[in-house]
């Protein structure tokens, strides 16, 4: 089988992603670079992309940094999401977003077709935290820590569980917001109950990986098997 044909049904790529791997260097054949589209591959060759094994991707894991104005969904009718960002680079995985951002929140969005592992990550009895970044229209306060740690009542009068909440030394109205569930406009409700806008909003990281800071908004790329272990595990310190 050719390389690119190779690359393209293993990694579920289109022929032309492939062949752009190759030509970029990123494809190994038995250790080596291969630029070559067409070098025939055996089957008991270890090819590899990014270092990372071709030969058993069951599924795929992606990190992506959602910009402003883009939907948390699989399709929408109206207006762009999250997988379209991908750009039809996976056009045979059925690939959803694990978890959402609102239209208006930016950061850290997991993409797979693992709905196994989706739902692990998302079930409430694994409280896999989420750490935000927070801007306020108005400064952040000690009150404001308290009742986050004490966990906060909604307006409806649901009672959310403790969360952390630790102030920007270098911004008054910014903080870092540390979840461990997921309501539906959680923080923006936490901090309307403490009469505190949220002007911003930005997810940096699921469990205990973090957004990684080269990913301009709307770029992705895919997470490695270590990290993928981190976003089972707690925060970051």
């Amino acid at each position: 089988m050719r390389l690119d044909k190779f690359v393209a049904d293993a990694a579920q790529l289109t022929r032309s992603a492939a062949r752009g791997l190759i030509a970029k260097g990123r494809v190994t054949v038995n250790g080596q670079v291969c630029k070559k589209a067409d070098w025939p591959v055996k089957e008991a060759d270890d090819v590899r992309a990014d270092g990372k094994s071709l030969a058993s991707e069951e599924y795929v894991y992606i990190m992506l940094n959602k910009p402003a104005g883009v939907v948390s969904a699989s399709t929408d009718g109206r207006d762009k999401t999250v997988v379209d960002l991908l750009n039809g680079a996976f056009p045979r995985r059925q690939l959803f977003p694990a978890g959402r951002l609102d239209k208006t929140s930016t950061g850290f969005v997991l993409l797979t077709d693992d709905g196994a592992f989706a739902h692990d990550i998302l079930a409430p009895k694994r409280h896999v935290p989420k750490t935000y970044h927070v801007v306020l229209d108005t400064p952040v306060t000690p009150e404001m820590a308290r009742a986050f740690a004490d966990g906060v009542t909604l307006a409806d009068g649901q009672r959310m569980q403790p969360a952390q909440l630790f102030p920007d030394a270098a911004d008054p109205c910014a903080a870092t917001v540390v979840l461990r569930q997921g309501v539906y406009h959680q923080i923006k409700r936490m901090f309307g109950t403490l009469g505190a806008g949220v002007n911003g909003l930005h997810r940096t990281a699921i469990g205990g990986l973090r957004l990684d800071e080269s990913l301009a908004p709307g770029r992705w790329r895919l997470i490695t098997p270590a990290e993928k272990a981190l976003l089972q595990g707690g925060a970051e310190g």
